[in-house]
């Protein structure tokens, strides 16, 4: 029997008919990050959220304003889920098969193909006066995107067991800064010729599309960050075969891609494993964890701005779009920052099961102020506490959003060899997608239908949210103390 040395290069799962293992020196000490490459992914990480988080200002007044409602308000919140689950939809039904190309082609090519589609979507949607047209923008935005999984491939290309939790630490304060800036632009800049006539009131193009301004300011950072890629940024992964050798345009098996140095001979010797060799069993269980995070993270992220914009005497806050911007922004920022500050402690601390659970259990609190806010600001308006019951909801999110750095993890360390990373974060995005394009438009429906019916005195979207952390809780208690590779 050979013995074999384990490290964060070996296989995870031996498959004999793809891969040798091979014995290889175990790495002491912390690896440093390499900063000129993964800086280049920080700076994409935070264009991918502001892509979807620039409507939410706008989108109650989007939707009123093309009049798909029939000026019902209890209907805003349907259209808005809809719209905001349109997007994850169409991402489900291709966000693997780009995962799996960019394990054959390599990561660029891919990314270079995502930031075109931003641009174009989000021009596109700004430009868009129907709903009909405002659909068939995201849905373009959600097909040609396949950056998120490749970014989360490309970080466990040039990390190891050393300093993965000090990058997924950079990680969220990089997403969150997205997530702040892209309401942020959004608020500050919708119905310019409105909000700044002085500056904006001449310009025909933007009185006719309000949201134009605010769309096309991120869809021009997606081209600015395009050439950024194309020049600067080096292919993490050995790709197969060339983009132009699969597009059928070249013959030549030689790809012209500038490639950092391979980490290891072994992954030379990998290959990417077939769709039913990833079904195993911690792909699944961190596909799971991921999965039940997102749910809860998207179903508050879909009603936090309804609730914001709905009428104090329906249950709401009744914040104007500028309003909603800053408070979503302020979360941005208060999440990238503590995130960034203690989530390598706290992994450290309690180690990645326990900070998952910790996480998913914050998530109770949060939901319950929904309810609190709504009763404080029928009874005392938008007093300082009902704003300080805010704040105490936000900071439960913070909390709450420790448990993806935890999943990530986790699902890297799932992958059943280093050749298959890019497909194992892809069929965990894959299942997130889908539960992204089903949680905005459930929990919107629900908060709709607990308005208009009153049902469980008008809090039933909430006693679901807490079922959705019980799910959460269940799964989270079946990953392992430490991570698979370890």
């Amino acid at each position: 029997m050979t013995l074999e040395t384990t490290d964060e290069e070996t296989p995870l799962l031996h498959a004999n008919d793809y891969v040798e293992p091979q014995q290889k020196p175990v790495i002491t000490g912390k690896t440093p990050l390499p900063w000129s490459q993964f800086s280049i992914i920080l700076s994409l990480q935070v264009l991918e959220p502001m892509t979807s988080q620039v409507i939410s200002p706008f989108a109650p007044q989007l939707i009123r304003s093309i009049g798909v409602t029939n000026g019902e308000e209890a209907r805003v919140a349907i259209y808005v889920g809809i719209l905001q689950s349109l997007f994850f939809a169409t991402e489900a039904l291709t966000t693997f098969h780009w995962s799996r190309l960019s394990d054959r082609v390599g990561r660029k090519p891919i990314l270079l193909i995502g930031l075109t589609g931003i641009s174009i979507s989000m021009f596109s949607f700004g430009l868009s006066r129907t709903f009909w047209s405002v659909v068939l923008s995201r849905c373009l935005c959600g097909a040609l995107n396949g950056n998120v999984v490749v970014m989360k491939s490309m970080i466990a290309d040039i990390t190891d067991s050393t300093n993965m939790s000090q990058a997924y630490a950079y990680i969220p304060f990089a997403w969150q800064a997205g997530i702040a800036l892209g309401p942020l632009i959004g608020g500050l800049l919708a119905s310019p010729t409105v909000q700044y006539p002085e500056l904006f009131g001449r310009f025909k193009l933007l009185k006719a599309y309000p949201y134009f301004l605010p769309c096309g300011v991120i869809g021009t950072l997606a081209l600015v960050w395009w050439c950024v890629t194309f020049f600067f940024l080096s292919e993490s992964t050995q790709p197969t075969t060339s983009f132009a050798r699969f597009l059928g345009l070249s013959k030549s098996e030689r790809s012209t891609l500038r490639t950092m140095p391979p980490d290891s001979g072994l992954r030379s010797k990998m290959k990417p494993l077939p769709f039913r060799d990833l079904l195993v069993t911690r792909v699944i269980i961190a596909t799971c964890a991921y999965a039940a995070t997102a749910l809860i993270e998207i179903s508050f992220r879909a009603v936090q701005p309804v609730f914001y914009a709905t009428p104090i005497e329906m249950g709401g806050l009744g914040l104007d779009a500028s309003a909603i911007g800053i408070i979503l922004a302020m979360l941005g920022i208060l999440n990238g920052v503590l995130q960034l500050l203690f989530f390598v402690r706290l992994h450290d601390w309690l180690g990645g099961r326990n900070l998952y659970l910790f996480s998913v259990f914050s998530c109770f609190p949060m939901f319950a102020l929904f309810p609190a806010i709504s009763f404080a600001a029928k009874a005392q308006g938008l007093s300082y506490f009902v704003y300080l019951l805010v704040g105490l909801q936000l900071l439960a999110f913070v909390i709450s959003y420790s448990a993806f750095g935890v999943v990530f993890m986790y699902i890297n360390a799932s992958a059943p060899n280093r050749a298959s990373i890019g497909a194992t974060n892809g069929l965990a995005q894959t299942v997130v997608s889908v539960i992204r394009a089903i949680g905005p438009a459930v929990a919107n429906s629900a908060y709709s239908l607990s308005i208009e019916k009153q049902l469980l005195g008008g809090n039933m979207v909430y006693w679901l949210m807490a079922g959705m952390v019980c799910i959460a809780v269940g799964v989270g208690s079946t990953l392992p103390r430490r991570l698979w590779c370890e």
